[in-house]
């Protein structure tokens, strides 16, 4: 459904999409930290992650909390990290973007989730440069899941596990070779699993305009973090991003300049 034939539909669906955006950006936040810091992600309320206190409601609406509080935990006075706001405002832009390229469509709810993964596997790579097999599992569930109810579901799954497997295990090839000449490790298992992953929602030629991209991004997260080693998932994450809003566009066009 083409959601700017309405305008008052187009606004009403934008502001949904930034809600939700921003709730799941908050217990994505919330998610990340656990895992990172082992603790349980389905058990004990939410607590400061500075002094230990459990949160009231008033200081988990997401956005505005931090606002009111001017960035402080309410309880401790101590100064709370901008990642989290800043990560449910990312949120609410990806599904507000979503929604926007992709109407009210089984395609929307297929890429919001898969966006939700992406940010949580990101900020706990951030943390611990690693990226859990829960998020790989829970990615390869999901696109399998949305998969269940496309119409044309025999073709969409042969492109998806052309895109997964030859990024995927072309990756892996290239990441074996480039060790074993160098005695260096490239890519870890992590990563060269999240290219499988999000190469079953691409399909073989975005997933290709995704790795390129991914490398890409990587090098300027290097260059302007001034590392030489930064964690590969959230460059990754990006770039599947922008190639799941905008890249059959760039492919296309790429392919009809030699038509």
């Amino acid at each position: 459904m083409n959601i700017e034939e309405n305008t008052f539909l187009t606004v009403y669906i934008f502001v949904v999409a930034a809600i939700f955006g921003a709730v799941f950006g908050s217990f994505i936040n919330c998610m990340a930290w656990r895992i990172a810091h082992d603790e349980s992600v389905l058990k004990g309320r939410s607590h400061c992650a500075l002094c230990g206190h459990p949160l009231g409601a008033a200081d988990l609406v997401p956005v505005f909390s931090y606002l009111f509080l001017r960035g402080r935990c309410r309880y401790c006075k101590k100064k709370i990290s901008p990642r989290y706001v800043a990560v449910e405002l990312v949120m609410a832009i990806v599904f507000i973007l979503t929604a926007w390229r992709f109407g009210l469509s089984l395609q929307t709810l297929w890429i919001c989730g898969l966006a939700c993964m992406l940010m949580a596997l990101s900020l706990v790579d951030l943390e611990t440069y690693t990226i859990p097999d829960r998020f790989i599992i829970a990615g390869i569930l999901w696109y399998f899941g949305v998969l269940l109810f496309t119409d044309d579901w025999k073709a969409e799954l042969l492109s998806g596990l052309a895109g997964g497997l030859s990024i995927g295990v072309g990756m892996l090839l290239l990441s074996i070779l480039f060790d074993k000449v160098t005695g260096k490790e490239s890519l870890g298992g992590g990563d060269i699993k999240l290219f499988f992953m999000t190469g079953l929602y691409l399909g073989p030629w975005v997933g290709l305009f995704n790795l390129i991209l991914s490398c890409i991004i990587g090098i300027g997260f290097v260059l302007c973090m001034g590392q030489k080693r930064i964690p590969f998932g959230p460059a990754i994450s990006l770039a599947v991003l922008i190639s799941a809003l905008v890249g059959n566009d760039v492919v296309n066009w790429y392919l009809g300049l030699f038509v």
